[in-house]
């Protein structure tokens, strides 16, 4: 019973270890994130990664509600930027569709 507990420890934490990559957006394009998912198999396993992409999905949201604020103000008040007006626009436009 110790050796099947300590296995799931060990085994959990490393695909917690392997569930980090360098970049938190890049996640899904990961090699070491894709095998964490191919070799999951037990319920903690799931849950783990669920819990990871769950984490991951808030984060995207709350950037992508930054970025349409963002748009929205760029929209409204263009004349306080000029000529970079358009080009903030079009930035933050395709950084909030990328966040969705």
């Amino acid at each position: 019973m110790i050796i099947n507990r300590s296995l799931a420890m060990i085994s959990t934490f490393g695909l917690l270890v392997a569930c980090a990559p360098m970049s938190r957006y890049e996640a899904v394009k990961s090699p070491a994130i894709l095998k964490a998912v191919q070799n999951a198999r037990t319920y903690g396993d799931h849950n783990a990664l669920a819990k990871r992409f769950e984490n991951l999905a808030k984060e995207m949201r709350m950037k992508a509600e930054e970025q349409k604020r963002l748009l929205e103000h760029y929209q409204e008040k263009s004349y306080l930027y000029g000529r970079q007006a358009q080009d903030r626009k079009s930035h933050t436009w395709a950084l909030m569709h990328r966040y969705e």
